[in-house]
């Protein structure tokens, strides 16, 4: 069952409850990944859904931060948002899971006293084995405390 097929159930499930939040947040994301299933003329892949995701509720969160403080509606209204997207989110990689796999990728280079000048190199084999399991500014972070 595509991604697209459960969101829409869910969506089904909170019409039928009325809850109008969770609704409109389900009927966004699904308009979102069938945008994109259209612009790539096929089925998205579980890896391009969970982008589609990731993406949404990366602009909710800019949103809520960049919303002025006295909009307390605006801020309560992209906090349900997330909620509801990161039900659909795929599970992030935790901080010790990215430094495992920095020191994978450290020793698959033959780098064994690492330094800042290896970052390049480093982050050229990192980011395709964590794309779309890690937030890539948390892996610059960790790739940046370790390579001191």
């Amino acid at each position: 069952m595509s991604m697209i097929d459960v969101i829409r159930a869910e969506m089904v499930a909170a019409m039928k409850n009325k809850d109008k939040d969770r609704k409109e947040t389900l009927s966004m994301l699904l308009a979102a990944l069938k945008n994109r299933a259209i612009d790539k003329r096929e089925d998205l892949t579980e890896a391009e859904e969970a982008e589609v995701i990731k993406k949404e509720i990366k602009q909710t969160k800019e949103t809520l931060e960049l919303a002025p403080a006295d909009r307390v509606d605006i801020k309560e209204a992209c906090e349900k948002r997330i909620a509801v997207l990161k039900e659909f989110a795929p599970e992030e990689m935790s901080e010790e899971a990215i430094r495992d796999v920095i020191k994978e990728v450290l020793s698959s280079l033959g780098i064994e006293q690492p330094s800042a000048r290896d970052k390049g190199k480093v982050m050229k084999e990192l980011m395709p084995r964590v794309k779309g399991k890690a937030d890539g500014a948390l892996v610059n972070k960790i790739v940046g405390e370790m390579l001191q």
